[in-house]
C-alpha cells in the first residue's frame, strides 16, 4: 500500500518499500526505491491530523531557503504521506561537526518575519502553537510554556506547587529573557536525533518544529539530548553568529519547553526536571 501511494504521489514507479521505524509524532518511516533509480524517504501518519505532515513539509522547505544546514527536499505530499530525498546515513566527524556549528549560525541569522510561523505547528504528535508575535518574552510564555505546563498538570506530571513556580517564571519572563534579539530561523525540536549525518559526515536537519524563535532555544535543545561533539558545535557556531553574554545562564530557561513537551507525552518524571528548571530563576 505506501508503494502504490508513494507512486502515485511522485508519478513515478515503486520497485521496494524497507520499513524502517516509526518516527517524530508516531509516523511510520520508510525507505521506498523508485524504478527510475534511487531512494526516496517516507514519512506516513498513523492516524495524525493531516496537518501533521504538511506542518512539516512547511518547515523543511522554510529552513532549506536558508541554504545554512542542509535540509532534505521534499519531493510530494498528501494527507498521509511526506516524500523527502533520500539521505544515506553515515557518520560525523570532528571536523564536521565544526562545519554543523557554522552552518547552523547561518540558518539562524536567515531570521523570520516574526516570532512563531504562519503555518500551524506540531512538536512530536503536539500541536504547536505558531501563532506570530513581535516579543519573544511574551511569545515563549503564552506559546511555549503556559499551553504544556496546563496539560502536565492535567495529566498529573507536575503538581500545583510546581506548576505554581513553572507560573512564576512566566511572570519575571521580561528580566530573564536578555537582550531583545531579532527573530531567528530555528529547527525548533533540534536534539541529537534529528542532526542526521550523511556518507560524507555533513550534518543535516530532520524533523523540524520550525517556526521564528529566539536561537538559543535550539542551543539548550542541544545541550538537553546532546548531539556529539557538542562544544565544538558551539564554538564554531559562536565564530559565525557570536552569542550574547550569560547565554549559558539562560540555557535551563530555554529547556523549559522541551521538558514540559516531555512531561506532557511521557509523564512525571520530566515534570520534576522542568520545575527544577523554573525554581533555578526564582
Amino acid at each position: 500500500m505506501i508503494g502504490d501511494e508513494v507512486a502515485t504521489v511522485l508519478g513515478s514507479p515503486v520497485v521496494g518499500v524497507t520499513a524502517l521505524g516509526t518516527g517524530a509524532g508516531g509516523a511510520g518511516t520508510y525507505r521506498v526505491a523508485l524504478l527510475a533509480g534511487g531512494n526516496v524517504f517516507v514519512k506516513a501518519t498513523g492516524g495524525q491530523d493531516p496537518s501533521f505532515l504538511a506542518s512539516e513539509a512547511e518547515g523543511l522547505r522554510w529552513l532549506r531557503e536558508a541554504e545554512g544546514v542542509p535540509v532534505p527536499e521534499v519531493l510530494g505530499i498528501s494527507d498521509t504521506l511526506l516524500v523527502t530525498s533520500w539521505i544515506t546515513p553515515g557518520r560525523r566527524t570532528a571536523h564536521s561537526a565544526e562545519e554543523f556549528g557554522r552552518a547552523l549560525a547561518t540558518t539562524h541569522a536567515r531570521g523570520a518575519q516574526s516570532f512563531g510561523a504562519p503555518w500551524p505547528g506540531f512538536v512530536g504528535a503536539l500541536p504547536l502553537d505558531n501563532q506570530e508575535d513581535e516579543e519573544w518574552p511574551r511569545f515563549f510564555a503564552q506559546r511555549r510554556i503556559l499551553p504544556y505546563l496546563r496539560a502536565a498538570v492535567d495529566r498529573g506530571a507536575i503538581d500545583p506547587d510546581g506548576a505554581r513556580a513553572v507560573e512564576s517564571v512566566c511572570s519575571r519572563i521580561e528580566e530573564l529573557a536578555g537582550d531583545p534579539e531579532l527573530p531567528a530561523r530555528v529547527h525548533g525540536d533540534l536534539w541529537a536525533g534529528n542532526v542526521h549525518w550523511d556518507t560524507r559526515g555533513r550534518a543535516w536537519l530532520i524533523d523540524p518544529a520550525a517556526h521564528g524563535g529566539h536561537r538559543e532555544t535550539d542551543l539548550a535543545m542541544m545541550a538537553l539530548f546532546e548531539p556529539p561533539e557538542l562544544e565544538s558545535i558551539i564554538a564554531a557556531y559562536d565564530e559565525v553568529h557570536p552569542l550574547a553574554d550569560g547565554w549559558r545562564e539562560r540555557i535551563s530557561l530555554h529547556q523549559l519547553h522541551p521538558l514540559l513537551v516531555h512531561a506532557v507525552l511521557f509523564g512525571s518524571s520530566y515534570g520534576a526536571q522542568a520545575v527544577a528548571a523554573a525554581r533555578m530563576y526564582l
